[in-house]
C-alpha cells in the first residue's frame, strides 16, 4: 500500500505520517530527506529525530532514495519518508543558474521513477510527506515558480499511483483518494 500525505507548511503532515506508521507496531525504515544547511534546520531535524521510537531504522538519504532504500538491505514492514519536498529542493536548487525547468523536471522524474520502483519491489507499507505548494501566491522569481511547477507535477504522479492520498489541514486529515 502506498499513502501521499500532502498539506502546507505546519499543517501536520510529518506528526500524522508518524501516528500512521506507529499504528503498525512493527520496524519502521524511516527515510529522512533534509540536510542541516543552517541552524535552523538543525533544530527542526533534531525535532523529528527525538519524535521517532528508538527502534524505528532510520536512513538519511538527501538523494536517490530509492536506490538508497534498496542499498540499505532494510526490509521493513513501513517505509516512511519524509518528505518529497526537501528531496526536490536538495535536486533542483543545486542546478545552475539560470534553472532549467525541462532539466529540473527530468531529475525529479527520474527519483520518483526510481522510488516507485523501490516501491514495486517490496512488500511494505509506504508512508509519503510532500508539501501542497500550489495553493499560495505565485513565486515572485524563477527558481520559485519552477520548484512549485515540478514538485507539484511529482506530486500528482505520486498521488496517481498511490493507494491513498491524505491532505492534512491543522493537523486534520481529509481523505482525497
Amino acid at each position: 500500500m502506498l499513502i501521499l500525505i500532502l498539506g502546507g507548511a505546519r499543517s501536520g503532515k510529518s506528526t500524522y505520517a508518524e501516528k500512521l506508521a506507529r499504528e503498525h507496531q512493527t520496524p519502521v525504515l524511516y527515510v529522512a530527506t533534509a540536510q542541516a544547511g543552517d541552524e535552523e534546520m538543525a533544530v527542526r531535524i533534531a525535532q523529528h529525530r527525538s519524535r521517532r521510537p528508538a527502534q524505528w531504522i532510520t536512513l538519511e538519504a538527501p538523494r536517490a532514495i530509492g536506490t538508497a532504500i534498496r542499498a540499505s538491505g532494510v526490509s521493513a514492514p513501513v517505509v516512511l519518508i519524509d518528505c518529497l519536498t526537501l528531496l526536490a529542493n536538495n535536486i533542483i536548487v543545486p542546478l545552475p543558474e539560470p534553472i532549467d525547468y525541462a532539466e529540473a523536471e527530468k531529475l525529479l522524474n527520474a527519483e520518483i521513477d526510481d522510488l516507485l520502483t523501490a516501491y514495486a519491489a517490496s512488500n511494505a507499507v509506504w508512508i509519503i510527506v510532500s508539501n501542497e505548494v500550489g495553493l499560495g501566491l505565485v513565486p515572485p522569481y524563477p527558481l520559485g515558480r519552477i520548484y512549485r511547477d515540478v514538485l507539484g507535477k511529482a506530486n500528482q504522479r505520486l498521488a496517481s499511483a498511490a493507494d491513498e492520498v491524505l491532505f492534512m489541514v491543522a493537523g486534520l486529515p481529509l481523505k482525497v483518494k
